[in-house]
């Protein structure tokens, strides 16, 4: 691989939401940036000014923080080569759209959308493939100067060769030729001022020293244009890399709304605000969107900083990815368990005092030894440790009867395990087990009964995180009473 220092950038349009597409186009640009030595770019491509959302941006920018994919230079941090949005970047399209005016590969069109349509309607009716069918493109170029300097309104389209071929090459598909002929003259500068992509990108990647542009699929029909574009203006092209295409979960067809909003259904969503509220880390997330293209084993476990060492254009795959949540779960999982008890204690917490639990530091941090290895998201910890703060829990009084047994028999089991742990000095998980494991030998019963009791009576659920050392973390006076508690409640069925 050549590690000379690259400059690439994350160029999303501000008009929605910001999804695992957004940051897997931002990951590999940052990964190999960070493995070069070299500088990762934020830009903002806000020139579609009908779909632009003013909330996106500040999405865009939150995700990449909370992805840890800090750039070096962006529209808040400045930069070098700034501004970095478009839509403050204007005259610049303006100079390079009449530049490629004056060098003969584009020309000033005047057409109304009214005529646009018509002609649109004649070539469908016709069979024909509908397309520019040119006609502002033999205008005198002086004529149409005036005319645009009058006010008339007018876009500037590329004057696009109609014989011979172009070869663009793709990093990950190689050479890919189209016949010109095939090619319509597109906009490049739009009436209310503004470029299109395909003037802006190609300007600014160039005025920033873009090496490499790393892109979604559906850039890939465009790059003929591109680089029509990029040789008109005599530039040297950067290297382009179009990502692999994300299936829907059964692997047929890509993601669809549809699709999305049957996920957020099932507990699942593609939106990285959605999946930090979800409880998923930005180690899982990013764990899990890396492996969706890049040919490395898909059950590998990386951190942010392993995938810097081991990044390699190279290894990219441009074979569609069908979005697996399951593996998304299981990474999630895994980086969990990676976590250090303070780092995982501070990031379960939210979620406590988010659900109205006053929550004890000293006491988290002895409970996430219990319930770490259990966790799948951060929020689970709702459902393993949420009694833990919890002035009395208030169980079903079914799942107080163990199986098999009546209530007037629970109850009489809770009785003896109430004994007992009453005459302990102390109630640890030390001191509590053995005499307990010796009632369960001594009445002939199964621990799934006894325990299963006192798990219910002292959590105020079926399933908790290991029962000697929650009652040691609750403490011996609330364990006392919330199983005299239980004791009345099943007398009492």
């Amino acid at each position: 691989m050549d590690l000379s220092p690259v400059r690439v950038r994350f160029a999303p349009s501000p008009t929605g939401r910001m999804h695992i597409g957004n940051a897997r186009s931002a990951l590999y640009p940052f990964l190999l940036a960070r493995r070069t030595g070299g500088t990762f770019i934020l830009r903002i491509e806000d020139t579609d000014q009908k779909r632009y959302d003013p909330t996106a941006e500040r999405e865009l920018i939150e995700g990449l923080r909370w992805l840890g994919l800090d750039y070096d230079e962006g529209p808040d941090i400045g930069g070098l080569c700034g501004p970095y949005r478009q839509t403050e970047r204007r005259e610049s399209y303006h100079e390079h759209a009449w530049k490629l005016v004056e060098l003969g590969h584009a020309f000033p069109c005047f057409c109304t959308p009214e005529r646009l349509s018509q002609v649109r309607q004649e070539q469908m009716a016709a069979k024909q493939n509908p397309r520019y069918d040119g006609h502002c493109r033999a205008l005198d170029a002086d004529e149409a100067r005036r005319r645009a300097q009058s006010g008339e309104k007018f876009v500037i389209r590329f004057k696009m060769p109609k014989e011979g071929s172009i070869t663009a090459t793709d990093l990950l598909r190689g050479s890919i030729t189209t016949e010109n002929s095939a090619l319509d003259d597109s906009v490049l500068l739009k009436s209310d001022g503004l470029p299109t992509y395909h003037l802006a990108a190609m300007v600014d990647d160039h005025l920033m020293g873009i090496t490499h542009v790393i892109r979604g699929s559906e850039w890939l029909p465009s790059m003929p244009l591109h680089m029509h574009v990029i040789r008109a203006f005599g530039w040297d092209a950067p290297q382009f890399v179009h990502l692999s295409v994300f299936l829907k979960p059964s692997g047929k067809g890509k993601l669809s709304k549809r699709d999305t909003a049957q996920a957020l259904k099932d507990g699942y969503s593609i939106f990285l605000g959605d999946m930090k509220d979800l409880g998923y880390t930005p180690e899982g997330v990013l764990n899990w969107i890396a492996l969706m293209g890049w040919g490395v084993s898909e059950d590998d476990v990386l951190t942010l900083d392993e995938m810097i060492a081991r990044f390699n254009v190279d290894s990219l795959t441009p074979s569609p990815a069908a979005i697996n949540f399951a593996k998304l779960d299981h990474f999630n999982g895994t980086h969990i368990r990676l976590m250090q008890p303070a780092d995982l204690a501070g990031r379960v917490k939210p979620f406590l005092t988010g659900a109205g639990y006053a929550v004890d530091d000293e006491k988290l941090l002895k409970i996430i030894p219990l319930i770490r290895e259990r966790l799948v998201t951060l929020d689970d910890c709702l459902q393993f440790a949420g009694f833990f703060f919890k002035d009395d829990v208030s169980p079903d009084p079914q799942e107080l009867v163990a199986k098999d047994l009546t209530a007037s028999q629970s109850a009489d089991v809770a009785r003896k395990a109430l004994e007992i742990l009453s005459g302990l000095p102390a109630l640890t998980h030390e001191t509590a087990e053995p005499p307990l494991r010796q009632f369960v030998e001594e009445s002939g019963l199964h621990p799934n009964q006894i325990f299963g009791i006192l798990r219910v009576a002292v959590t105020g659920q079926k399933v908790s995180p290991p029962l000697f050392e929650s009652m040691e973390i609750i403490g011996r006076e609330t364990v006392l009473a919330r199983i005299r508690r239980a004791v009345d409640t099943l007398a009492g069925l």
